[in-house]
């Protein structure tokens, strides 16, 4: 490669051998113009030679010719007339025989000069006509150059003036042609020495040599040194994680493997692949990072890019010139008011509220014998269309705004035994597939435990689970629970890590998942901020905003707190002489709370449930929440939202909410005793404008944005990191062994869920893993058997 080095300055020494140089050049012709003169001297005497010996010849014929013509005279034909007459000829001959003797003579002396001897030639060619034609053709030339040249200037102005940078595009060349003329110029009035270091100093040289030197620098490209054999066992440690968690081998210790294997090298490695400038990424904590960095930017060196694997599907549709599209996908629907209910619809109100993305919410359709096991006060609708009306008015009358997104339903079934909707079929298949860009599954556990369709990461670009619920808290209440709750918590590791690309736990109440992250992204309903504000706004105006005392609110079964809540009452109802608790819920366990309660005699007054946002419920002044199985408990949110006191255990669950000054946590039960009378005693203190935001679902469908990147996917913004200034992708750049395992899960996890044995072995409701005759009527859809064919149709 060339190596082009800048002009340096001019010195003494330089001069001197430029003077060198200059005298050798000098030299060098003078000898040349020598050797030339000696060629045409030597060309010369040849020359002289050839006319001698010429000249010797000649008179050798010319006395031939006399003698001959002397001796013999030429013959001539006999004449009568006159036979004394001699030939005229002869005569002639006779006559020129003394000058040519004289002229013989003359020339043949050595002091003979044909200078003296002849007359100088008066003939020359006259060479002013030819010159004077070559002129006038040459001048005819350069006036047609000249028009030529002014057409072309005006024809160029014009064209300058049309397109506006057509003079800029000429401007080098001028500037080259400038030049020219100026090398030109100086070549007639210098030196050689002093031409060639005025060449050699020029700024187009100098120029030229910067663009060679920033080409060789743009190709000079570092090299990138190979992974070594502990870094290949540390990058096959941690991507076999996953089937090693399966075996019971914590992540920590995986960890732990890995940062001793290529924690030794980890600067020395890092500062040779990382381009100068980034060394402070060595810094980081997470050597899984940098661990992925080094192996991406090895790949990168060697040109290698991998677009998928055994398991995914390479074939997703590109939503990056187009508006994305979010499918919000939750396993209960209103008018049951539960926290995959209500919570989805408000993520999809303020999701489609942005208008940046389309958003869909597929919500679950029960036939009419399950509405009416489901939802309160024989409340059931007839048709999809019905039910959507019915959501649309619900969310637009307490957001305040119009609900601007898609409402579908797929076909579910009632669980008696696990008190929750079963989906029925693949619920994949209801987002279309030009509409499967982002996915965002509201308990994907609960979706996926007996999903048999396509896996939602294959479909979709981006998936995004939030758990809701602590499933192994429920289960470890029932009978053979212990054993129930170890079998469910791999499944959901399961199911979650094969079809999810990011989990959100709502708090640490809640499973440890893979890709999981601990965030609230639930917000409270708008209906109790404003109600929170008219409170306020009464208690400044002197007036007394809360006429009543505690209260409980939630659906009445046994692992919603209700036990925990009897229990302490039972055990410190002397304690709490006094205290009266009113009781909001209908449930499964209604009649059985309700008796124990009564049994025990305790001070509860049980109500009908009702919305929260009840006129009945807004004078009440404590909520009372012992409730340890909850995640992130939606009743506590709109009690703080509506500036009461909230009594609630100090448990992870409750995490989000310590933050509140109205919130009161207690650790034991004679705690929970002087909370409860605190709270009575006291005033709750208004809440900040601030508290009311972080409240609020703006505030949430910001966090949601951030913590399930969101936000970078959205942007086109997927990056991982950067290997010599450029921009990688961790899932395009490199394959992922993770990532066939997951594969490898989501296929196992589709076998197991095709073969109905093993579906009823694990408790799923009969006839579910396709939908029935009766969802084909109420949704108007193809029979399974037509729409996926076995043998074809």
């Amino acid at each position: 490669m060339m190596n082009l080095k800048t002009p340096e300055p001019r010195t003494a020494s330089s001069s001197s051998s430029s003077i060198v140089t200059a005298e050798k050049a000098f030299s060098f012709i003078s000898k040349g113009w020598r050797e030339v003169r000696s060629s045409a001297g030597a060309d010369l005497q040849l020359i002289k030679n050839r006319a001698n010996s010429f000249k010797n010849l000649a008179d050798k014929e010319l006395e031939n010719f006399l003698n001959s013509a002397y001796k013999s005279p030429f013959p001539v034909p006999t004449i009568t007339a006159s036979a004394t007459t001699t030939p005229a000829e002869i005569d002639f001959v006779k006559k020129i025989r003394p000058k040519l003797s004289e002229i013989r003579r003359q020339y043949s002396s050595p002091d003979f000069k044909w200078s003296q001897w002849s007359p100088k030639p008066k003939i020359r060619i006259d060479l002013s006509a030819i010159k004077n034609a070559i002129v006038s053709e040459v001048e005819d030339e350069e006036d047609e150059r000249e028009n030529f040249r002014k057409w072309r200037r005006v024809r160029f102005k014009e064209r300058e003036r049309e397109e506006g940078k057509f003079g800029e595009l000429w401007e080098p060349i001028r500037a080259f042609k400038t030049r020219l003329r100026e090398l030109e110029q100086k070549s007639s009035t210098s030196s050689p020495a002093e031409i060639f270091e005025g060449i050699k100093n020029s700024e187009l040289v100098g120029k030229f040599k910067s663009s060679l030197r920033a080409i060789c620098k743009e190709n000079d490209s570092k090299e990138v040194p190979p992974l070594d054999v502990p870094e290949l066992l540390a990058s096959l440690v941690r991507q076999s994680s996953p089937f090693l968690d399966q075996l019971g081998i914590r992540r920590d210790i995986s960890d732990k493997i890995v940062e001793s294997l290529c924690g030794k090298r980890r600067s020395q490695l890092l500062l040779r692949s990382l381009p100068a400038g980034e060394s402070s990424m060595i810094e980081a904590d997470n050597i899984n990072d940098e661990l992925d960095l080094r192996i991406a930017s090895v790949l990168q060196s060697t040109g290698h890019h991998y677009e998928g694997g055994f398991w995914t599907d390479s074939m997703k549709q590109d939503m990056s010139d187009e508006k994305r599209h979010v499918a919000i996908v939750t396993t209960a629907s209103l008018p049951w008011m539960t926290g995959t209910a209500v919570n989805p619809l408000f993520r999809a109100a303020y999701l489609a509220k942005s208008a940046k993305q389309n958003v869909t919410l597929l919500v679950p359709w029960l036939c009419r014998s399950d509405q009416e096991l489901v939802y309160p006060n024989n409340l059931t609708f007839s048709s999809p269309e019905e039910q959507e009306l019915y959501i649309r008015n619900w969310v637009e009358e307490r957001v305040g705004f119009k609900a601007d997104f898609k409402i579908s339903f797929y076909p579910g079934k009632f669980s008696k035994a696990r008190r929750s909707i079963i989906p029925a079929g693949d619920t994949s298949q209801f987002i279309s597939s030009k509409d499967a860009d982002i996915a965002i599954l509201e308990e994907p556990e609960h979706l996926n435990w007996y999903h048999h369709g396509k896996r939602w990461t294959d479909k979709f670009n981006h998936v995004v689970g939030i758990v809701h619920t602590n499933y192994l808290e429920y289960i470890k209440r029932e009978k053979n629970g212990a054993l129930q709750a170890f079998l469910v918590k791999h499944i959901n590791n399961w199911v979650t890590r094969a079809y999810c690309h990011k989990v959100l736990r709502l708090s640490a109440a809640t499973q440890n998942l893979p890709k999981s992250v601990i965030c609230n992204v639930h917000g409270v309903n708008p209906k109790f901020l404003r109600i929170g504000e008219k409170v306020a706004a009464e208690r400044e105006r002197g007036e007394m905003a809360f006429s009543k005392g505690a209260y409980f609110l939630g659906k009445m079964v046994w692992a919603k707190g209700y036990k925990e809540l009897i229990d302490l009452l039972a055990k410190h109802k002397n304690d709490l002489d006094g205290f009266k608790l009113d009781v909001f819920g209908n449930g499964e366990d209604a009649h059985e709370v309700q008796n124990t309660a009564q049994r025990l005699n305790l001070n509860v007054n049980f109500m009908k449930g009702r919305d929260h946002a009840d006129d009945s419920l807004h004078g009440y002044k404590v909520f009372i929440n012992p409730s340890v199985s909850d995640v992130l408990c939606t009743a506590t949110a709109e009690a703080l939202a509506m500036g009461k006191f909230v009594v609630c255990a100090d448990h992870p669950s409750n995490e989000f909410f310590r933050a509140f000054p109205n919130c009161l946590t207690y650790k034991s039960p004679e705690d929970f005793v002087a909370k409860v009378k605190e709270a009575m005693a006291n005033e709750p203190q208004p809440l900040t404008p601030e508290e009311r935001y972080s409240l609020s679902w703006e505030a949430a469908t910001q966090r949601f944005m951030e913590y399930s990147e969101l936000n970078k996917v959205l942007n086109g913004d997927s990056y991982s990191g950067k290997s010599n200034g450029t921009p990688m992708r961790k899932s395009v750049s490199m394959p992922s062994l993770s990532e066939m395992v997951d594969g490898g899960l989501a296929f196992a996890h589709y076998c197991f869920t095709g073969n109905e044995f093993l579906r009823l072995c694990t408790g799923a409701i009969p006839g579910t893993r396709d939908y029935d005759k009766e969802h084909c009527k109420d949704l108007q859809l193809l029979p399974p058997q037509v729409e996926n064919p076995i043998y074809g149709w």
